[in-house]
């Protein structure tokens, strides 16, 4: 018994002297202790946290080298390799994790809307529940500070913009015919449906090096990486009809979607003055594959529709009016890669195809026009650390139009460009703590129809001034070709070039956000002619120039009110341009000095009902009067519309929805058309220019097939 006890404690006395021990202090880049950090030995059980000051102290029988691990919520994790017998009393600082959902964010001159975003100003379900949108994400994105109401166009202007210096990309590549056809005064709409899209990301100025080719914004859609169930849609409306589809297998996925849209009984309704002899219509359809691969997911794209009208549109000039006919098909092919290479690198590559064929009779004019494009890109990613991400990449973009013109007098005029630009990109994010973050970046273009290569730098800082708000600052150069209006007619130019400025407020909490957004657009190099419209007879130059300044204010709040989602923009434009056929520095007649919008959606409980309104009010437009001296020389009357919209849930799968756009009939005029002669008095008459699609109302029954029962059809709406 003497022995064994002996035997022990010699035992414990060796093991006691055989340990190491192991302490120090924790605390952060202002000297405070950090309370509970993990501290221990990686690959071990050996360790301990820190106390009320900071400090820890453990024993450990490793020998030799090991790493010391430290690890704090919102810090990033610390590692020390070194010989244990040197560790003791280290003093250790943590730092800011950048990643956090209280650190700065990067969002100058920005809007997101989707999972992956810190602050959603947008959500992609807003793009099909908000009034005046009617199911188009261009529609939703219109109640957006930055944007500019042109109620008889459709299309995205941005800040003194015209709506050919916003580009539109899915999944990182390029659309080049991103709207569907129409006539005069008939708003156009987007192509793609909201329901395969579940990220959005609507940048008004000072954008990634990533992007080109686009004067004012770009637009960034992204296809819905994985579907939440196998199901399918279907959606009965007062104008045509949808159909969807969901499969799902292990690794791979198809979403699949189909729609048809005939304008006649919108035409019965609601007269206008367009005598329809074969009413608006569409067909289209879209697919979306999916593969998962072991470090990645590839994604093929495809999209096809329709289009074609026949009609008579009232003209002050011609007694009979003028007659206009148009058939449209476009394809659009879309595929792309993104994968990790291993823990530090990843990759993206993608392409994408589009044939757009437009037929279109404008009286005794017979034009024929075909664009084929190409988009390929190959983009990397570098994750140095936390603090400091590289990317870099180079894209190709080429471009075939062609066009052939017939009338009475001439006979099959054909004509065209071909547009090939080759571009680089290189961009950093630095964070040099948590509260503050730098974007710069170089892009490198050049255009072989022109024979021009230019350099673009960018960059941003965000500096976050409280736990709930930050200021930030955007410098951007950006150019662009001129569209194909002027480059199918003359290729003799420069690319127009325009400076961005940007300072940006944003206060983001408890669901409720505020931006705040003043810029300054310095435009050189615009494309001008003479004449009416661009001609072979018009004499053409580079030589154009303009700005564009105001301030955006946008307010979001979801919590105030109980069931109450709303939210309320505001812009102030101050622009002028001399481009085009203008004789002098003027406002465009697609500017709006003011902007408003207001959007609500509340939810009753006792209704099973979702009930919504969307205003926007838009100062009026430049016209000329040529009663009077001077371009651009009177204003219309200011815009208004009211819409409203009423969801009910029939059931956990099946909805019915209808909206009405403009409900309470404002009369809003475009513009004028004068005659081209002057009347007995010497005065030329002139007619009021109205939306065609002025008030729409609109009826859907919409009904999910899925074999998860308990689907919420309003989340799919």
């Amino acid at each position: 018994m003497k022995i064994f006890i002996s035997v022990s404690m010699l035992c414990f006395t060796m093991l006691f002297y055989g340990q190491t021990q192991i302490s120090g202090t924790v605390t952060n880049f202002k000297k405070q202790p950090i309370v509970g950090a993990n501290v221990y030995l990686e690959g071990t059980y050996d360790g301990g946290t820190t106390n009320e000051n900071g400090t820890f102290l453990f024993s450990t029988s490793e020998t030799g080298t090991q790493t010391l691990v430290v690890s704090f919520l919102s810090y990033e994790t610390y590692t020390m390799v070194g010989d244990i017998s040197f560790m003791k009393n280290i003093a250790i600082t943590l730092k800011d994790d950048v990643n956090t959902l209280d650190s700065v964010v990067l969002s100058a001159g920005t809007f997101s809307a989707g999972d992956n975003s810190k602050v959603n100003v947008l959500k992609p379900l807003d793009v099909v529940t908000t009034a005046s949108a009617l199911g188009d994400f261009v529609g939703a994105l219109q109640t957006l500070p930055g944007t500019t109401t042109v109620a008889e166009d459709g299309r995205l202007f941005v800040r003194g913009g015209n709506a050919n210096e916003t580009q539109i990309f899915i999944d990182g590549i390029r659309v080049f015919t991103p709207y569907t056809p129409t006539t005069n005064n008939a708003p156009t709409r987007g192509r793609y449906s909201p329901f395969l899209f579940d990220g959005i990301t609507f940048s008004t100025g000072g954008y990634s090096a990533e992007y080109g080719q686009a004067l004012s914004s770009v637009l960034l859609l992204n296809t819905i990486d994985e579907p939440d169930q196998e199901k399918t849609d279907i959606g009965i409306m007062s104008v045509g009809a949808t159909l969807g589809n969901t499969q799902k297998w292990e690794k791979s996925s198809v979403s699949v979607n189909a729609s048809y849209i005939n304008l006649a009984p919108y035409n019965a309704i609601f007269p206008n003055r367009n005598n329809f002899i074969k009413p608006f219509e569409t067909a289209s359809g879209e697919a979306v594959y999916r593969r998962k691969t072991n470090n990645g997911l590839f994604k093929l794209y495809g999209a096809f529709d329709t289009s074609s009208f026949e009609l008579t549109q009232e003209d002050i000039n011609l007694p009979d009016g003028q007659y206009i006919k148009l058939n449209n098909n476009n394809f659009y092919l879309n595929g792309s890669y993104s994968g990790k290479i291993n823990d530090t690198w990843s990759m993206q590559t993608g392409f994408s195809f589009t044939n757009a064929k437009n037929k279109l009779n404008f009286g005794d004019r017979a034009i024929r026009d075909t664009e084929t494009s190409v988009h390929s890109k190959l983009k990397f990613k570098n994750r140095i650390s936390n603090r400091l991400k590289l990317y870099f990449g180079a894209e190709y973009f080429k471009t075939d139009f062609k066009e052939e013109y017939n009338d009475d007098f001439i006979d099959n005029i054909q004509y065209g460009f071909k547009n090939n630009i080759a571009a680089a990109f290189a961009e950093a994010d630095i964070f040099i703590s948590k509260n503050l973050a730098f974007k710069t970046g170089l892009r490198a273009e050049y255009s072989e129809l022109f024979s021009n290569f230019t350099l673009l730098p960018r960059a941003t800082m965000a500096y976050k001034i409280s736990d709930k708000s930050q200021l930030s600052l955007a410098y951007g150069d950006f150019y662009q070709n001129p569209d194909s209006n002027v480059l199918k007619f003359h290729q003799d130019f420069e690319p127009a070039n325009a400076k961005h400025y940007i300072l940006n407020y944003q206060y983001n909490a408890d669901k409720k956000i505020f931006r705040a957004e003043a810029y300054y657009k310095d435009y050189n190099s615009l494309a001008k002619f003479d004449g009416v419209f661009p001609s072979f007879d018009s004499n053409f130059s580079s030589t154009g120039s303009g700005f564009a300044r105001g301030i955006d204010f946008f307010w979001r709040d979801s919590k105030s009110i109980k069931n109450l989602d709303y939210w309320l923009s505001y812009s102030f434009l101050d622009t002028k341009r001399n481009d085009g056929n203008f004789p002098e520095l003027a406002q465009p007649n697609f500017a709006n000095t003011h902007n408003f919008s207001a959007v609500t959606k509340y939810w009753i409980d006792d209704w099973r009902s979702q009930v919504g309104f969307s205003y926007a009010h838009a100062s009026g437009r430049t016209y000329t009067n040529p009663n009077r001296p001077g371009f651009l020389n009177e204003k219309t009357k200011s815009f208004n519309s009211l819409s409203v919209n009423w969801a009910y849930l029939i059931s956990p799968q099946k909805i019915l929805y209808a909206s009405v756009n403009n409900v309470l009939g404002f009369k809003n005029i475009n513009g004028y058309q004068y005659a081209n002669t002057p009347d007995m008095n010497g005065n030329f008459n002139r007619r009021a220019l109205r939306p065609a699609l002025d008030q729409f109302f609109f009826v859907g029954f919409f009904w999910t097939i899925s074999e998860d029962k308990t689907s919420n059809q309003l989340d799919n709406l």
